[in-house]
C-alpha cells in the first residue's frame, strides 16, 4: 500500500523534477514592492502582484523556515493561521532556498541574479575566498557587495516611517546592511517583546511600515526536524503571537505574514560525506553552498570530469547544473555581470530526502543538522503570503 503520511508526502514533493522559479508570477522579491505600492511609495506604483489591501500602515512578519507546505501539514498547531490559509498565496522564495538569498530578494525587491546574494556560502572573486553570507565573517563591504537601494530605503525616502525589529546582533550586521538597510532598527529578543515593539512602532506614525523577523521555527527545525513535536510547539507560540499582533494593530493597518524558505528532514542514513569520498573533491577548488544545494568552484578545465564523477556517484538523487545552464534556465533571474562569478561552476541540487556533507570542512554542528533546505524542491521553495486587511478602509 502507498504510504501517504505527511512525511512521505513531503519526501515525494522533494523528489519531483525541479523547475526554475517563475519570477513574473510573483515571488518573495515581489512582496515588499507590493506593500510599498499600497503605502503610496511612488517608485513602486503598479508593482502589487498580490492585490494586497490598501492600508495606511502595514506590519510585515517574516517567520524564518515557515514553508507553505509545512504550515499546511502542521496547521493543527496554528488555529489562527489555519483560519487564514484559504486566502494564503503560495509563492517561490527564489533559488537557492536559503536565508541569505531570500533576505536579499525580500529586502531589495530584486531576484538573486540582480542583488548578488546567491547562496549560503559563495565565492568572493576579489579574494578567491568563500563568503558565508549569513554570518558575514571577514566579509567584504556589504554596501559594495550589494549596492542596490532596498525597499526600506525607498519607503523611508518617500516619507513612510520604517522600523525593523529583530535581535540586537542583527543591527549593523553584514547581511542586514547588504539586504535590509533603511529606516531605524529596534532590538527585541523575545517574540512577545517583538510584537509589543511592532505595535508601538506602527502606532507611532500615521503612515508606517514595520518589519518583524522571527527565527526560532528555523532553528528548531534544523536541530530537531520540521516533523518534530518541538517544531509543532514553536508553531503554536508563533500562532498565538501573530493573533495578538493582528488584534492589537490600529484599525487602518494591514498585517502581511510570509517566510524565507521551507525545509525537509534528511535522515543521517541518506547522506554522502565527502570526507570519505576523496575522489569527488578532485578538481574542486572551493566547496560552497550548503548540504542540500552545493556550489562547486572548480580548477580550470576540470568541469567535465567533476560533473561526470558527481553524476555517476549521486545518480538520480541530485540534479547537477553548470553555471551556464542555471543562468539560461532562469534559476537566479536575470544575472548581472558582477554577480556571475559568484555562482558555482557546478550547482548540485539534492532531490528527495538526501544531502551531501563534508565533515572535514563543515562545522560538526552543521553536519548534525536534521532539518535542511537550500535546494529546488517545492517543499523548500514554496512560502506563504498571508495578508490580513485593515479592520476599516485606509
Amino acid at each position: 500500500m502507498t504510504d501517504t503520511s505527511p512525511p512521505a508526502a513531503a519526501a515525494a514533493a522533494a523528489a519531483a523534477a525541479p523547475t526554475a522559479p517563475d519570477w513574473s508570477a510573483g515571488s518573495l522579491s515581489s512582496l515588499l514592492p507590493a506593500v510599498a505600492a499600497r503605502l503610496g511609495v511612488p517608485r513602486y506604483a503598479g508593482s502589487d502582484l498580490f492585490d494586497l489591501p490598501p492600508a495606511r500602515r502595514t506590519v510585515v512578519v517574516l517567520v524564518d523556515g515557515l514553508g507553505f507546505d509545512l504550515l499546511g501539514r502542521r496547521s493543527g498547531h496554528a488555529p489562527f493561521l489555519r483560519g487564514l490559509l484559504p486566502v494564503a498565496r503560495r509563492i517561490p522564495c527564489g533559488f537557492p532556498s536559503t536565508t541569505a538569498t531570500s533576505m536579499g530578494s525580500f529586502g531589495t525587491g530584486l531576484p538573486p541574479g540582480a542583488h548578488g546574494l546567491v547562496g549560503f556560502s559563495v565565492l568572493d572573486p576579489d579574494t578567491d575566498r568563500l563568503l558565508n553570507e549569513l554570518s558575514w565573517e571577514d566579509g567584504p563591504d556589504p554596501f559594495r557587495w550589494q549596492p542596490n537601494d532596498t525597499v526600506f530605503q525607498h519607503a523611508d525616502a518617500a516619507g513612510v516611517s520604517v522600523t525593523r525589529i529583530g535581535p540586537g546582533f542583527f543591527d549593523g550586521s553584514g547581511l542586514t546592511n547588504a539586504a535590509l538597510r533603511g529606516g531605524r532598527f529596534t532590538a527585541a529578543e523575545r517574540l512577545d517583546d517583538r510584537v509589543e515593539a511592532s505595535l508601538a512602532a506602527v502606532r507611532a506614525a500615521r503612515r508606517s511600515l514595520v518589519y518583524l523577523y522571527w527565527g526560532d521555527i528555523d532553528k528548531i527545525g534544523h536541530v530537531h526536524g520540521c516533523e518534530s513535536w518541538q517544531w509543532g510547539d514553536e508553531l503554536e507560540s508563533v500562532d498565538r503571537a501573530l493573533s495578538t499582533l493582528v488584534a492589537g494593530v490600529p484599525d487602518d493597518t494591514s498585517v502581511v505574514i510570509t517566510a524565507d524558505h521551507g525545509m525537509v528532514d534528511v535522515p543521517f542514513t541518506e547522506r554522502v560525506d565527502l570526507a570519505h569520498e576523496p575522489g569527488l573533491m578532485d578538481g574542486v577548488r572551493h566547496l560552497g553552498g550548503e548540504s542540500r544545494s552545493l556550489a562547486l568552484y572548480l580548477e580550470p578545465g576540470a568541469q567535465e570530469a567533476v560533473a561526470s564523477a558527481w553524476r555517476e556517484r549521486l545518480g538520480e538523487r541530485a540534479t547537477i547544473l553548470t553555471r551556464e545552464q542555471a543562468v539560461d534556465e532562469g534559476w537566479f533571474g536575470p544575472v548581472r555581470a558582477r554577480v556571475l562569478p559568484r555562482i558555482g561552476d557546478l550547482l548540485v541540487n539534492m532531490r528527495g530526502t538526501f544531502a551531501v556533507v563534508h565533515s572535514g570542512l563543515m562545522r560538526p554542528e552543521v553536519v548534525r543538522l536534521l532539518g535542511l533546505h537550500g535546494s529546488s524542491s517545492e517543499a523548500e521553495l514554496a512560502v506563504p503570503v498571508i495578508a490580513v486587511p485593515p479592520r476599516r478602509g485606509s
